[in-house]
């Protein structure tokens, strides 16, 4: 049974996935109370599954980029969970959970994450060489400039209002294509899904060397 958490912005989410699929999932919008709500969230879904921490086989981790503050909740809680259970633990970028369900179309993924103050993180993937991956490496911008670099079309994603999705279609041209809004949630059980592929393949993090993912910018935050 893999336990997944997510705090890596103001939104947050928890999953337990086992070989059938999803057992339970929980997605909402936290804000800056992920301290506060996460963890009776997390006893809440075990008590509810009928388990308990020993019952669980791994951990899987939302590693940012995203809040300074929200990503370290998610790692504090895994690394606690994980290190006197001798539990694995798999570390996920935030924009790699939010871009997975559209791995399968044929036009490039731009992820989208609230950074605060009228910024944006954001990333383009798309299928490559090495199959699927970054094909525009995560940075930071504003929903105005990246309308730019849509230069052929594309599907949006992510922590997109109504507002920017208007920006976007308008500034790129309608070249932006913006998922509907619940294939826009970055999903708990999505994490979960990456994290048990990558256990299958035999991939696994050291959970003491796990660190946050976070753009060069020290000013980067959704918090």
């Amino acid at each position: 049974m893999i336990l997944a958490i997510d705090t890596a912005t103001q939104y947050a989410g928890l999953a337990l996935y086992n070989q059938d699929g999803v057992l339970a999932e929980e997605s909402w919008f936290s804000g800056r109370n992920h301290t506060i709500e996460v963890m009776p969230r997390l006893v809440r879904m075990l008590a509810q599954a009928n388990l308990k921490v020993a019952d669980l086989t791994a951990l899987a981790v939302s590693l940012g980029p995203g809040s300074f503050t929200g990503v370290r909740i998610a790692l504090s809680i895994a690394k606690g969970l994980a290190l006197p259970h001798k539990l694995p633990v798999i570390g996920v970028s935030t924009l790699e959970i939010a871009a997975y369900p559209l791995q399968f179309q044929n036009l490039p993924i731009w992820v989208i994450l609230q950074a605060g103050r009228g910024r944006i993180i954001t990333a383009c993937f798309g299928q490559g060489e090495e199959g699927w991956q970054f094909l525009i490496e995560p940075h930071l911008t504003t929903v105005e400039t990246l309308t730019g670099q849509i230069n052929q079309p594309a599907i949006c994603t992510g922590e997109i209002d109504a507002q920017a999705a208007q920006v976007l279609q308008r500034g790129s041209d309608h070249r932006a294509l913006i998922a509907s809004p619940a294939t826009r949630l970055r999903r708990a059980g999505y994490l979960a899904e990456i994290a048990a592929q990558r256990l299958e393949a035999g991939d696994q993090d050291d959970p003491d060397a796990l660190a946050p993912i976070y753009l060069p910018s020290p000013s980067v935050s959704a918090s």
